[in-house]
């Protein structure tokens, strides 16, 4: 269990967190609570006010600009694998993810606003447990609720997500692929670029360019809840599960499955088992 000590999450009340370069492959989450800031992120400018909701899945590229001096937020910063490993793969998440990325400022209203505060709360009464012997699926439990509310109040306040433009709609058939199961034995970019009839670096540039992330990235967000799914089930040994997987080894299974799960195979059954 001891990697479950080591899953970092960080409340705050400071703004500029959303920008913070330390946070690169972090997920971060603000309220505003009053007053006005202002930022750019990949470049583009926003606004932010009293009772937005702020989503940046990319905190490098975000350089905060200025604030009002009656600014007032709370934020919540955690680990982007983790948040995503709380999710089934054909989610929400993963075409609402784009959206934030193209616009990061999701307008509340004052019921929703305080809802996500009390979300955020819930995750920060429970940060200084780490000797809990669950800690993870704690943290991981009390996450939920915050991404389902977000991922209903960023369904109220949006148009679709992707643009009709040729690179979205590569972007779109992408997700389409991944969507319909196809990470379960292609984890290749080039395996991808060619079904959509397109070069390697034209998917790998224009799906980093449209998204903030990249086409491994994405096979990964499908891939990971499948091997999830199957580890879950003790009927299945680790070998089956490589080999219906179509790993061509079982020492890159396990590699696969420690990167993404934190936990090799055995370990992460082992996890699941009632102390």
């Amino acid at each position: 269990m001891a990697k479950d000590k080591e899953l970092k999450i960080v409340y705050s009340n400071l703004f500029q967190l959303i920008g913070s370069v330390k946070l690169k492959g972090w997920c971060v989450h603000m309220v505003c609570l009053q007053g006005e800031g202002f930022f750019t992120y990949d470049g583009r400018p926003f606004h932010v006010k009293k009772h937005d909701a702020v989503v940046i899945n990319a905190p490098q590229q975000v350089h905060v600009v200025g604030q009002s001096e009656d600014l007032k937020v709370e934020v919540l910063a955690a680990p982007h694998d983790f948040l995503s490993n709380q999710l089934p793969a054909n989610n929400y998440g993963i075409g609402g993810s784009i959206s934030l990325y193209d616009n990061p400022v999701i307008p509340l209203s004052e019921e929703d606003a305080e809802t996500l505060v009390r979300d955020i709360h819930h995750i920060r009464d429970r940060i200084a447990d780490t000797g809990h012997l669950f800690y993870r699926e704690l943290i991981g439990g009390l996450a939920l609720p915050l991404i389902y509310d977000l991922f209903y109040f960023h369904a109220k306040n949006r148009t679709p997500i992707f643009a009709t433009d040729r690179s979205m709609y590569v972007v779109k058939e992408l997700m389409a692929l991944l969507e319909s199961g196809r990470s379960k034995k292609y984890r290749e970019v080039a395996y991808y670029a060619e079904q959509l009839n397109v070069t390697v670096k034209y998917l790998s540039n224009t799906v980093k360019r449209q998204t903030g992330k990249s086409v491994t990235y994405y096979i990964d967000r499908y891939t990971v809840p499948m091997i999830k799914e199957y580890l879950n089930n003790p009927d299945l040994s680790i070998v089956q599960i490589a080999e219906e997987m179509n790993f061509t080894t079982l020492s890159y299974f396990s590699r696969y499955v420690t990167k993404h799960l934190g936990m090799s195979p055995k370990a992460y059954r082992e996890s699941l088992m009632p102390r």
